[in-house]
This record gives C-alpha cells, sequence and structure tokens, in this order.
C-alpha cells in the first residue's frame, strides 16, 4: 500500500492505494484548517467517515486523519508516502527521497511557489513525524516538464535573469499529464516512443501540454501557474504591460495587482458571476450574457494554445481532454473543438455528450484527428512513482 498526501494551504488530501495493480483503498480529506468550520471526512470500503475539527491545523488534522484511517487499515501495510509537492525547480527533475537535505532545499526554492511549497512541505513534515517508519517520496508537479528544450523554457528576457535567478517556463500540472498521456497511448494503442498528443488538463487551473513520445516538450503554464490559458480565478496571459498601466490607474501596489490576477480575474473576473464552469453553463443557458461570454473566451483561448502548442510537434496523433471541466463539460469541448478544424477536428456529438463513457474515451468522429477524454488520476501516478522508486525499479520521466 502507497499513502499519498497532498497538503495544501488549507487542507489535506490523502489516498490509500494497492500497488502495482492500482486500487483505490480510502480517500480522506481534511478541509478549512485554521477554521472552526475545518471538516474531516474518509471514504473507505467500510463507508464514509466523517468529524469536525474546529480550528485544527495542520499537524493535528494530519494526526486525526491517520489515526481514522489506522482504525480501519494496518498501518503496517503501508510501503511508502508519496507527496505531491508543486514547485522542483532545476533542482527536482524526478521523484526524489525525502531526506533532511532534501527537505532544506524543497525550502529553498520556496520562493519559485509561496502559495504552494510552504503548504506542502508542513504536510510533509507531519507526515514524516507521524509515519517515520517509511521512506517519504516528493513528486514534483513541474518535473515531468523538465524535457522542455530551452528555446521552449526561456523568456527572451536577460539571460542573467536565468542563470541568476531561475526565471524560466516550468510548466504545472506535470502529474496529471503524464498520466493521461501514458493512458491516451494505452487507448490507442500506439508505440509510446512514436506518438505525438497534446493533453489538456482543465479545472480551477488549466494547462495543455504538447507530449512527444511520453516527454513533455512545451507546456502553457509558465514560471508561475498564472501564465497561459484563462482559468476558474486566474487571468492567463495578460500584456506585461498591463500591471504598470493598472498601477497608475488605480493606485494598486504591484503584489495587490499580482493577486486580482491570480484570485479574481480568468472565469469569475469576467462573468461577474462564479469561477464554477457548471454555474455559468446553466447561466449562459438562462440568457446572461457575461457567463456566456466567459466561455467563449476560455473555449477561444483553449483552441488557440492548443493549435499554438502543435507547432511543438511534428504530427499531432491526439487531442486529449482531462480535469474537472475537461472530462465532464461536453459544451466546452464541443465549443473549443469547433476551433479546430485546421487541425482535422471533428467531434461526435452522441460520444460527446456521453463523455466517451461508451467508446474509451474517444468522442471524434471516424475521419478526425482522435478525440480523447481521459479521467485523470494524479494520486495514483504520484503512487505509481513512489512504488517504483521503494521497488529499486526505473522511474520513467
Amino acid at each position: 500500500m502507497i499513502l499519498v498526501i497532498n497538503t495544501g494551504s488549507s487542507s489535506i488530501k490523502m489516498a490509500l492505494i494497492e500497488m502495482p495493480s492500482g486500487r483505490m483503498l480510502a480517500e480522506g480529506m481534511a478541509e478549512r484548517l485554521g477554521e472552526a468550520e475545518a471538516l474531516l471526512a474518509w471514504k473507505a470500503d467500510s463507508g464514509l467517515l466523517g468529524s469536525k475539527l474546529p480550528g485544527a491545523d495542520h499537524h493535528s488534522a494530519m494526526q486525526h486523519m491517520l489515526a481514522t484511517l489506522f482504525a480501519q487499515v494496518d498501518r503496517k501495510g503501508i510501503r511508502a508516502v508519496g507527496h505531491r509537492v508543486v514547485h522542483g525547480g532545476e533542482r527536482f527533475v524526478a521523484p526524489t527521497l525525502l531526506d533532511a537535505v532534501a527537505i532544506a532545499e524543497i525550502d529553498a526554492i520556496s520562493h519559485l511557489a509561496p502559495l504552494h511549497n510552504p503548504a506542502n512541505l508542513i504536510g510533509i513534515r507531519a507526515a514524516m513525524d507521524a509515519l517515520s517508519e517509511v521512506p517519504h517520496i516528493a513528486v514534483f508537479d513541474t518535473a515531468f516538464h523538465h524535457t522542455m528544450p530551452k528555446h521552449t523554457s526561456l523568456y527572451a528576457v536577460p539571460y542573467s535573469w536565468y542563470s541568476d535567478y531561475g526565471v524560466r517556463r516550468y510548466g504545472f500540472h506535470g502529474t496529471s499529464h503524464h498520466f493521461v498521456a501514458t493512458e491516451a497511448v494505452r487507448i490507442l494503442g500506439r508505440d509510446p516512443t512514436d506518438c505525438r498528443l497534446l493533453t489538456a488538463h482543465l479545472g480551477n487551473g488549466c494547462s495543455v501540454a504538447a507530449v512527444r513520445n511520453g516527454l513533455s516538450v512545451d507546456t502553457s503554464m509558465g514560471l508561475t501557474p498564472l501564465e497561459g490559458l484563462v482559468m476558474g480565478t486566474r487571468s492567463g496571459d495578460v500584456d506585461p504591460g498591463l500591471h504598470d498601466f493598472i498601477a497608475r490607474q488605480s493606485g494598486m501596489s504591484l503584489s495587490e495587482i499580482t493577486e486580482v490576477l491570480n484570485r479574481e480575474s480568468g472565469l469569475l473576473g469576467i462573468s461577474g458571476l462564479s469561477n464554477d464552469m457548471r454555474t455559468l453553463l446553466e447561466a449562459a443557458e438562462d440568457g446572461n450574457g457575461q457567463a456566456a461570454l466567459a466561455v467563449d473566451i476560455f473555449c477561444y483561448r483553449l483552441a488557440k494554445v492548443v493549435a499554438g502548442l502543435a507547432v511543438a510537434l511534428d504530427r499531432v496523433d491526439a487531442i486529449v481532454f482531462t480535469g474537472g471541466i475537461g472530462e465532464h463539460a461536453a459544451e466546452v469541448r464541443s465549443a473549443t473543438v469547433r476551433h479546430l478544424g485546421l487541425l482535422g477536428a471533428e467531434l461526435d456529438e452522441a460520444r460527446n455528450r456521453e463523455h466517451g463513457r461508451h467508446s474509451e474515451g474517444h468522442i471524434g468522429t471516424p475521419g478526425s484527428l482522435p478525440l480523447l477524454v481521459v479521467a485523470t488520476h494524479e494520486e495514483t501516478m504520484i503512487a505509481r512513482y513512489a512504488f517504483e522508486l521503494v521497488a529499486g525499479m526505473k522511474v520513467h520521466a
């Protein structure tokens, strides 16, 4: 059994996975940590378990979660713990066994992801205190993209910004892109060493990756997760001069503007209603013009980035949709594919409406460039990485 832990700023997600089968044994989540309304919920074979954790911090929530889990499962069966870490910089390009040195190095690059890495480290330290008898492995969101060549990963800014400060395009959602690319190769029956894919991870955060022969060669996110597509609350690409313009017009500080671009923009900012695509699709259907506009902008920008990233591949063998929106929003896939006729993409609307469930993920017409819906499971991929590492097997990039 591999225990997978994903620690956010106010939540902890856990999954207990049997390997190598990948069978999910239990899933748990503690949320609203630090608040009076903090909650813990576990889903296991024995049913649903929940409790209130008023005011719990990460350490106490971790203890409660593990105690609840170990009341159902023998802890001696856990072979390793896999931790999601958002940013690995240029130092961490593969799953890494955690020790004091590795933790210090992750801490040292926290300035690259100040909203994420410190929270990830809190979870790592708490879990290592509670489960000190097993190896702990860090799996980095950025690692899958370390194979991007410099002509796709560097910005056209002074080179010293890269050499001195590490300014470059790192990319994110790597674990998801890797998982669905592997699944797509299997579904297509392709040789994994000869397959070119465009994978679109669409949730509250969104990114597209160009994957050639199992390796990421370009992606839409950059130095931070703010670059690229329109997202739930993130703006995606904007004119770099926007910061100076808005600062002069509004008197806002640089950090205040960045906060707005991260938390008050995207679907939420355009619609003025919600960052949830389901809410916007319903509102658009009811005649809400701004909700409809938000969806239109989202789909157009998505198609534009997908088509642009095709340049990184000498051909495209399939476009893959994943994530909460990618897997469940048929309207978004339909509107996006309508912009992609130049790639030979044509949607089968019946298959699309059922999300490819009865056609092994396929939602394109017989003559179309293959279009797939593949459910992502980052926890399974993290468990796979951890299992291979502790079993002494090669972990593929």
